[in-house]
């Protein structure tokens, strides 16, 4: 697996995105929830192969081949590329013509609003989940037709325009999840795999906290080995093969998600958040979330 992450600025400073592509990043932020859009016109140039700390969307058509992970693929018609951000891809075009879009979007899009939060409880974007997703006529028309909803909206001057690219993408999603009909099952997948699925549909069913009278219930890796019936270092061991990253730094990285829409989306004090993340303490969940964000609890949700 590629060792270098590559995130939004990089991708934003690459001399081959700037060389071809004029994307609007005047209102990026590091941190702050992004959407971004654009054709898929320039696309003869091979993208490095790295993980990336965004989402990325893609409809194309054209020839070509991608290297995702450890596999190979010859691409020969039109598909929906949907990558696991943490699996390293590389696109090496083969034929000049080359049409559709691309849009990229980072974690704070994806859980600012849960028309498209809804998405992480499902087999999208996940380790185990095949990428690609080849499409007919009537199902590239449709798509495309999303795509271009998104980029005309995208460069509007609408102070609502995201709200509506945020339903525009949901149901681009929901189309892919019907046409997902190639996924592994379950019984199919090596035990690692099959581990880490029940831990992530385990972990994603803990969300949305409604009310600070019911508040987490499962918080440490301890806790879902004993739900899942194993050792917790079994638990641990298979995370870290599927996708090099501790279950307890994958279990923060969800109460971090959650912390940040509890804070904007509901009235509740900090307090009131922290207990209901599982934190016994304000200050303990004070120092959890500056340390992830670099702002207190209470600069982010009021943060003029």
């Amino acid at each position: 697996m590629s060792e270098y992450l590559e995130t939004i600025g990089d991708y934003y400073r690459d001399s081959e995105t700037n060389k071809h592509y004029a994307f609007d990043i005047s209102d990026y932020q590091c941190g702050k929830s992004h959407f971004n859009i654009n054709i898929r016109k320039y696309c003869n140039f091979n993208t490095p192969y790295n993980r990336r700390d965004f989402y990325k969307v893609c409809i194309i058509v054209g020839k070509g081949v991608f290297k995702y992970g450890e596999h190979r693929l010859e691409l020969d018609r039109p598909a929906l590329f949907l990558p696991c951000p943490t699996i390293p891809y590389q696109w090496e075009c083969i034929s000049s013509q080359q049409e559709g879009y691309f849009c990229l979007f980072n974690q704070e899009f994806l859980v600012e609003h849960s028309t498209i939060d809804f998405f992480k409880k499902t087999s999208l974007f996940k380790e185990w989940s095949k990428p690609f997703i080849f499409l007919d006529d009537e199902q590239l028309a449709l798509c495309m037709s999303y795509f271009e909803q998104m980029y005309k909206m995208a460069q509007s001057d609408y102070p609502f325009k995201f709200e509506i690219i945020r339903n525009l993408l949901a149901l681009l999603l929901h189309q892919a999840l019907q046409l997902k009909v190639e996924d592994l099952k379950l019984e199919e997948t090596p035990s690692n795999t099959r581990l880490y699925r029940l831990f992530d549909d385990l972990l994603n069913k803990q969300f949305p906290l409604d009310s600070p009278a019911y508040p987490l219930q499962l918080k440490t890796a301890s806790d879902y080995a004993t739900q899942l019936n194993v050792h917790v270092n079994h638990l641990n061991a298979s995370i870290k093969a599927v996708t090099s990253k501790t279950t307890t730094q994958i279990i923060k990285d969800r109460l971090f998600d959650e912390a940040k829409s509890l804070l904007k989306n509901t009235s509740w004090d900090i307090a009131e958040v922290g207990y209901t993340l599982g934190f016994d303490q304000p200050s303990h969940f004070n120092n959890f979330f500056k340390k992830h964000a670099g702002i207190t609890p209470l600069k982010y949700k009021s943060p003029y």
